[in-house]
């Protein structure tokens, strides 16, 4: 009871603190621009996540990025399935051949367009569709609070997902086995906020055909939007990949005994930011 009380307590607290920011500014501003060590950056002054980072500090996900450049050479083709704003993808494409975005949201959609015409980013090529199972319509919320946690309407919309009211849409989306049939990418980063499982059921040729896949790993998230267990969502892997890293424990298993780490970890509601899958 007090953990859900002090999330509803901060969740308020940033909700209020957004929408004071968005007034003090005025309603005709929709984005700022800012200087980051990922590049030079529009972003929704109302984002107190990934923006407000940027806004504050100056850089975003910089041990993320570093990480993954280690794993891909000039010329590497990546595929970034949760493109938000471009935080990510423009300083990982100054090191690889080729990006694919995918970005359901149409306001970051946007802001990536932009932020890829600010950094005279050529090599990438942007998406805005949902990455799913199959070819279909899908309800979709658009958080204002924490953009980037904007996510397919999940089957248990418990409130730290909605508590800053986000607007429904309906977004198209695609199996990408289809959508970008005959593309293969060295490496494959997965990010959309419990959507991963429904998006690698409509991928598994691009991920056999892949060196790499980098999968965020949230207990609440497979539970809630997905539904799904930990087993049904390692059952999607492609069995050519045989190990498994687990940053936030800086850790290394061959693919069982990773395995039965992350679902201790689901078993103790720890997550990871992006969980390393390779061969």
């Amino acid at each position: 009871m007090l953990k859900v009380l002090f999330w509803r307590i901060n969740f308020f607290l940033k909700n209020r603190k957004s929408a004071k920011i968005h007034r003090q500014l005025g309603d005709a501003v929709q984005s700022v621009i800012v200087e980051t060590q990922n590049g030079v950056l529009a972003v929704d002054p109302r984002d107190l996540e990934v923006g407000y980072k940027l806004r504050k500090h100056g850089s975003y996900g910089l041990d993320e990025i570093e990480r993954i450049n280690k794993m891909i050479t000039g010329e590497s083709k990546v595929l970034v399935v949760g493109a938000h704003v471009g935080s990510l993808v423009i300083p990982l494409a100054r090191q690889c051949n080729k990006v694919v975005g995918i970005e359901a949201n149409p306001k970051n959609f946007n802001l990536l367009e932009t932020n890829l015409q600010l950094n005279k980013t050529e090599n990438v090529v942007i998406h805005n569709i949902a990455a799913s199972s199959k070819e279909e319509t899908i309800s979709f919320q658009m958080n204002v609070v924490n953009s980037g946690g904007s996510k397919r309407l999940p089957k248990n919309n418990e409130y730290m997902y909605r508590y800053d009211n986000p607007e429904v849409i309906e977004v198209q989306a695609y199996a990408l086995d289809d959508y970008l049939d005959g593309e293969d990418f060295d490496l494959i980063l997965i990010d959309i906020e419990g959507s991963e499982y429904f998006a690698m059921q409509g991928m598994e040729r691009i991920m056999k055909n892949s060196s790499a896949l980098i999968i965020e790993f949230l207990p609440h998230h497979l539970k809630n939007v997905a539904g799904v267990t930990v087993e049904e969502f390692l059952s999607l892997i492609p069995k050519n990949f045989t190990k498994v890293t687990i940053p936030s424990k800086n850790e290394t298993h061959a693919m069982d005994v990773g395995a039965a780490v992350l679902k201790q970890m689901y078993v103790k509601k720890e997550g990871d930011d992006g969980i390393i899958f390779t061969r």
